[in-house]
C-alpha cells in the first residue's frame, strides 16, 4: 500500500461516520430498533411464558389410600417438582381446601369407587395436566372425574378474565396517548378527571360486555365494573407518570410493565402454577395478576375471595396517583404538556 492510499483511508472512515447520517434518519432507525427490540421480547417472553407451560410444585391433595390411587398417586411423587402431594384426613377437609383455593385436586381413596376431584375453574392449567396423567387412552381414565367448579360453556377455556384485563389495559393507557396528543391544553386537574371519568365509563363497558351481554363471567356486576375500572385507573396514572416524566417515550416502560411482563405473567392464558420463573412471582407482585386472580376469585369462588389482589390494586393505583401528582408539580407540567 502507497504512502498516498494510507493517507486516504482516514478520510474514507471519517466520511462513512454515523454523526454524518442526517439526524431524523438516526432518530428513524433509533425509533425503528426499539420497536423491533420491544416486539421481540415480546415474542420471546410469551414463548417461554406461555409457549412450555408445565406444573411447578402444583398442590394436589390425597385422602386415604386404595388400589386404584396407587398409581397415580406414584406418578405425582415421581415428579416432585412439578406437584406437590398433601394428605388430608377427610374428603370434608380436601373440598374444603378446594373451595379455599388452597389446592387444585384431590385423589380421594375413600369415595367409592375412587375418584379424581377437581377444580378447572381454579386452575383450568393445572386440571387439564392432571387429567392428562389420569388418561389412559382417550376417553379411557384411571380415576373417574368429578369437576367441582367447571368452566361455563359460555367460556370453556377460561380465557374471559384475560381478554377483559388485555382490554381494560389497553383502554387504560392508549386513551391517555390520545389525550395528549389531542388536548394539549388540559392540566394536571382536569387531566384527572378525564382520568376518573374513563376508568368508571370503561370499567362498566367493559363489566357490561364480558358479564350481561356474554354472560361469559358470572361475578355480579358492581363487583365486575369495579375491578375493570381499578385496572383501567392503574394502566392510565401510571402512563400518565411517565408521560410527565419522559414525555413520548412513555410507551416503553408501560409497554413493558403491562405487556411484556403484565399480561405474561397474569395467570390468565396460563395459570399462575405452569408460569416459570420470573413470571410466576410477577403475577402477584403486577396489577394484572392481580385483576385477574381477583375477577377470577369474583366469579368462582365468591364465598373465599383473597384480599391479597385487591390490597396489590390499590397500592399500585395509589402509587401511580401519587407519583403523577408529585412529579407533575415539581416539574410544572401536566400529562398533556
Amino acid at each position: 500500500m502507497s504512502r498516498l492510499e494510507a493517507s486516504e483511508q482516514p478520510s474514507e472512515l471519517a466520511r462513512f461516520s454515523p454523526r454524518r447520517i442526517p439526524l431524523e434518519i438516526r432518530k428513524a432507525a433509533a425509533i425503528i430498533a426499539i420497536a423491533i427490540v420491544m416486539a421481540s421480547s415480546f415474542a420471546l417472553a410469551y414463548t417461554v411464558a406461555l409457549g412450555r407451560p408445565f406444573p411447578r410444585n402444583l398442590p394436589v391433595g390425597v385422602v386415604g389410600s386404595a388400589a386404584a390411587t396407587a398409581p397415580l398417586i406414584a406418578a405425582l411423587q415421581n415428579r416432585p417438582s412439578e406437584f406437590a402431594v398433601h394428605s388430608y384426613p377427610s374428603r370434608q377437609d380436601a373440598i374444603a381446601a378446594i373451595n379455599q383455593q388452597h389446592i387444585t385436586a384431590v385423589i380421594d381413596a375413600t369415595a367409592v369407587p375412587p375418584q379424581l376431584v377437581l377444580s378447572s375453574a381454579s386452575d383450568p392449567s393445572g386440571a387439564r395436566a392432571l387429567t392428562q396423567l389420569d388418561q389412559t387412552q382417550p376417553g379411557q381414565f384411571t380415576l373417574p372425574i368429578l369437576d367441582l367448579h367447571p368452566l361455563p360453556p359460555s367460556d370453556p377455556a377460561g380465557l374471559a378474565t384475560f381478554y377483559l384485563v388485555i382490554a381494560a389495559t389497553i383502554l387504560g393507557f392508549i386513551t391517555m396517548f390520545q389525550l395528549r396528543a389531542n388536548v394539549k391544553t388540559l392540566n394536571l386537574r382536569r387531566w384527572l378527571l378525564c382520568l376518573a371519568a374513563l376508568a368508571a365509563a370503561g370499567g362498566a363497558a367493559l363489566a357490561l360486555v364480558t358479564g350481561p351481554v356474554l354472560h361469559a363471567l358470572g361475578a355480579p356486576f358492581p363487583e365486575l365494573w369495579l375491578l375493570s375500572s381499578l385496572q383501567i385507573a392503574v394502566a392510565a396514572a401510571f402512563n400518565s407518570t411517565m408521560l410527565v416524566l419522559i414525555h413520548r417515550w412513555a410507551i416503553i416502560p408501560t409497554w413493558i410493565v403491562f405487556i411484556l411482563l403484565g399480561n405474561t405473567s397474569s395467570g390468565g392464558a396460563v395459570s399462575a402454577s405452569l408460569l416459570p420463573q420470573p413470571f410466576a412471582f410477577l403475577n402477584h407482585a403486577l396489577p394484572s395478576g392481580a385483576t385477574v386472580s381477583a375477577i377470577h376469585a369474583a366469579t368462582y369462588f365468591p364465598d373465599n375471595q383473597r384480599t391479597l389482589p385487591i390490597v396489590v390494586l390499590v397500592l399500585w393505583l395509589v402509587t401511580c396517583l401519587t407519583a403523577l401528582i408529585v412529579f407533575s408539580r415539581k416539574l410544572g407540567r401536566s400529562p398533556a404538556a
